[in-house]
């Protein structure tokens, strides 16, 4: 059971949506007495249309492990297993909560494939997932974004009502919801990201790009950069979604290339690297490309 400290600590930090609409009502008022005091915030479910689009969003299929952060009664996580086929897990601070999540889990027949924890979210591991979902607020997201950006390639991460800040979400969409207790509009908004590839840094072309080089910077998902071969130089700009880069230009066309590792191989090019696709770029070393 956790303590009144870590109770009081843990709502001043992480409110789930299930406590965010008596939050804000209660701020409105300016009466946060509850919160400063570390009492409970009243429960209030989520609608189901937006348990679907987010679970739609992140495409989420059968080889999914869904991670749902605040998981309230388990209705994401249940909803995962039960309508995509994946498998899941919920972290949520309230014993009672996770105590009915088991329960329905069992209920509607998934108790196989999801599991609950009375858990820290900020304790968690979040390198088990492929899709996390959550509804905090965007300091909570903050202070979670360095670790989510530091989870593999392709994790899908999808947030609702609340950003991350200057990590634009890849897509957002807009479902309504017209008895939402939260605000003024009488809809949700659903963001998705898809952890990005690092690839900043000096590249070496292999094979047939040996004497090229790629180098590379980039803010979140967005990267722009040179490639330099055959005393030529190409000027990138695109997109990095998981492990893919997506660069295109008027005269040579979409450049795509694949990152595994160390290594960054050149998927589809056109105009002169297109002989080259297949070919590989190595992350240069201390002593640059030679």
């Amino acid at each position: 059971m956790p303590t009144p400290e870590f109770r009081k600590q843990y709502l001043m930090n992480f409110k789930h949506v299930h406590r965010i609409a008596a939050l804000s009502v209660a701020l409105a008022c300016a009466n946060a007495s509850a919160l400063q005091s570390g009492e409970d915030v009243p429960f209030i479910t989520s609608p189901d249309n937006v348990t679907l689009e987010m679970l739609s969003a992140a495409r989420v299929g059968p080889k999914d492990h869904v991670l749902d952060l605040g998981s309230g009664d388990g209705r994401i996580v249940i909803t995962a297993a039960k309508r995509f086929g994946a498998s899941g897990m919920g972290v949520e601070i309230v014993p009672d909560l996770v105590e009915r999540s088991n329960r329905s889990a069992k209920d509607a027949g998934v108790a196989d494939r999801v599991s609950f924890r009375v858990q820290d979210l900020f304790k968690t591991d979040l390198a088990q997932a492929t899709v996390i979902t959550m509804y905090l607020l965007q300091e909570v997201n903050l202070q979670l974004r360095p670790a989510i950006l530091g989870l593999k390639p392709g994790t899908r991460v999808v947030s609702h009502d609340w950003d991350m800040g200057d990590w634009a979400p890849d897509r957002t969409t807009v479902v309504a919801v017209p008895d939402k207790k939260v605000g003024l509009e009488k809809s949700s908004k659903i963001h998705l990201w898809t952890v990005p590839a690092k690839v900043a840094g000096l590249w070496c072309g292999a094979g047939l790009l040996r004497g090229a080089s790629l180098e590379l910077a980039q803010k979140f998902q967005r990267f722009e950069g040179t490639l330099r071969h055959r005393n030529r130089a190409r000027e990138l700009k695109g997109t990095v979604e998981g492990s893919t880069l997506r660069s295109v230009t008027e005269k040579a066309g979409e450049l795509v290339l694949e990152v595994s590792g160390s290594q960054m191989r050149l998927v589809a090019a056109g105009g002169p690297l297109t002989l080259a696709q297949g070919q590989s770029f190595t992350r240069a070393g201390p002593e640059g490309c030679r």
